[in-house]
Order: structure tokens, then C-alpha cells, then sequence
């Protein structure tokens, strides 16, 4: 089409408002029209009821819609082998977005792959250091580090830490904060007072039951995130622990449990929505950009904030 047939149909269609179609520009273009959001495996976990998950895909959503796609969710399972190239080909998505990976050699490799096919797809919320992946995160080094530290500000100083898996390198992200500022205060994360769980607050319920065995070496918990904290607390209180002898205690998202807890729940709040839009709106941006798209990846951090609630105001000696 000559440049000046172009600039009539497109003065013609500005005068009647007209809206391409999205069907009609998908056909023309070859492409489904789709954005493949893959979520992981979670036994036992409503995940739609999981502020992380319910946020980030209400932004991944809310951004495919205003840019005319559509979202495919893949849900992995747990006798799949994780084959993403094959699932790029079978659901016809035209770029994905993977939450939940994490840092084991299946999961690796399956990524390596998708890179090396030259296929559009972006990382929320971890980080494969050295590889060449897309990748919209947080700054929970930072987050962790402002979280301890105030508490260590209000005096704290046998401070424990309640810890996801470190298959995701959020969780490392938190440890590398928390012992960032025990260090600067001349502190030390004791082993002893290190918890683990998977995130969920059923796990943080169970850890109750070891940090009462030393609970009297305890003045505050950070927990990496709210509904191990609020498992924390609910465990406490099953336990029989008066609650004018709970621990100050610091969690992780703030999330929407966290101002209905008693005490109501510090937190770290954590822009999932934001970076859900934004990676939408990267993985789109390249799609439309075709060959003219840059050839490095992408790497985007964004920063937290605290929330500071009445759970970490209990200073207890």
C-alpha cells in the first residue's frame, strides 16, 4: 500500500472512530491472539484464593485486555514433565508468562530451551542469575532488610526468621536481607532461630510448635511472608501462649489477611499487580516488535515498602 493510500484509510478511520478488530489483526498476523500464564503445581492450595497469585494475574489480565489478548492459564501438574516449548505449540499461545518456577534442573532446562527457540516468554517473581531470561521482580533484599531493620529500630534483638523454600530466589532474596541487617546491627541469624515452611500459613502453624521450644529466646519473627506469620500466630495462640508473650512479628505481601489479624500484621508491601501489568505489557511490546524486538532480555525490579501495623510494636523483654 502507497504511504499516501495509508494516511487517507487511516484520516478515515480516525474520523470514524474505528477500532481494529483484534480477531481480524490476529488472522492477518498468524497469531492466536493469547498470552500463556503457566502456574506451578501447589498441592493443597486454593491458589485463586492466594493474594500472590490472585494479584499478579489480575494485573497480567487487566493488561492483556486493555492491549486487545486474551490469557490462557496452564496449570502444571505433578505427573507432567515441564515440556514448555511443547506447550507453546499445543495451546497456540503467542508469548507466556511463567510464575512459580524455580531453581532446579528440570525447571532449567525446560526454560534454557524456550530461550534458545527464540520463543517470548518472561519470569515473575525469580531470578536465574547468569541466564538470559526475561524477568519482572521485587527488590526483597531491600524488603527483608527495611522489615528487620525496623524491628531492630524498636529495639529487638533475638530476632528469628521464617523462610520459604530457597528453590526461589525470593526466599534467598529475604535470608540475604535479614542477615544484611542483623550484621550491620552486630547481630547474627542463629540457626536455632531459623523456621522453614512452603509459604502457606499451614506450615507456619507447624512451626509454631518448634518455636515454642524457644520461644523464651525470642523477641520478634520475621516470617517471608503474611500467611506463614498469621499460621505463626494462630499456632501460638493454639498452643496456649498468652498473647501479651507473643513475639513481635513481621511479615511479608500485605496482603489483605494481614489488617484483620490480631494484632493487626506488619508488613512488606509488595506491587504484584503492578508487576503483573508490566509484564504483560513487555512480553506484548516485544511481540508487536516482531524482528525489530531488542535482543537481550529484560530485567525489571521494583521496589517494596513497609506497612507498619501494631504486631511489631509488642516489645517484650
Amino acid at each position: 500500500m502507497k504511504e499516501e493510500t495509508r494516511q487517507r484509510v487511516m484520516e478515515a478511520a480516525k474520523k470514524l472512530n474505528y477500532v481494529p478488530s483484534a480477531l481480524a489483526r490476529n488472522f492477518a498476523t498468524s497469531r492466536s491472539g493469547n498470552i500463556g500464564v503457566v502456574l506451578p503445581y501447589v498441592p493443597k492450595v486454593h491458589m485463586f484464593s492466594s493474594f500472590f497469585f490472585s494479584e499478579i494475574l489480575s494485573g497480567i489480565g487487566n493488561k492483556a485486555r486493555e492491549l486487545g489478548y486474551d490469557i490462557l492459564l496452564l496449570f502444571q501438574t505433578p505427573d507432567e514433565s515441564m515440556d514448555y516449548v511443547r506447550w507453546f505449540h499445543a495451546h497456540k499461545i503467542d508469548t507466556c508468562i511463567i510464575l512459580g518456577a524455580k531453581d532446579d534442573p528440570e525447571e532449567l532446562l525446560a526454560l534454557r530451551r524456550l530461550a534458545e527457540e527464540g520463543l517470548p516468554f518472561c519470569l515473575i517473581n525469580q531470578h536465574f542469575e547468569g541466564e538470559p531470561f526475561s524477568e519482572v521482580d521485587a527488590d526483597h533484599v531491600q524488603g527483608s532488610y527495611m522489615a528487620v531493620r525496623h524491628l531492630i529500630e524498636r529495639g529487638y534483638r533475638r530476632i528469628a526468621f521464617m523462610n520459604g523454600p530457597l528453590t526461589y530466589s525470593n526466599s534467598r532474596d529475604r535470608l540475604q536481607g535479614c542477615e544484611k541487617a542483623l550484621a550491620e546491627a552486630g547481630l547474627v541469624l542463629k540457626e536455632e532461630l531459623i523456621f522453614r515452611g512452603n509459604f502457606s500459613r499451614s506450615s507456619g502453624i507447624t512451626a509454631a510448635s518448634e518455636l515454642m521450644k524457644v520461644i523464651d529466646q525470642v523477641d520478634a519473627v520475621f516470617a517471608a511472608n503474611d500467611r506463614m506469620a498469621i499460621g505463626l500466630m494462630q499456632g501460638l495462640r493454639d498452643l496456649g501462649l498468652p498473647e501479651e508473650r507473643f513475639p513481635a512479628m513481621f511479615g511479608y505481601d500485605n496482603s489483605d489477611a494481614s489488617q484483620v489479624t490480631t494484632p493487626e500484621l506488619s508488613s512488606v508491601k509488595v506491587p504484584f499487580y503492578e508487576m503483573g501489568e508490566i509484564a504483560a505489557a513487555e512480553v506484548l511490546k516485544r511481540l508487536e516488535q516482531g524482528a525489530g524486538a531488542p535482543d537481550q532480555p529484560f530485567r525489571i525490579m521494583l521496589p517494596t515498602e513497609l506497612v507498619i501495623r501494631a504486631s511489631s510494636q509488642n516489645l517484650r523483654f
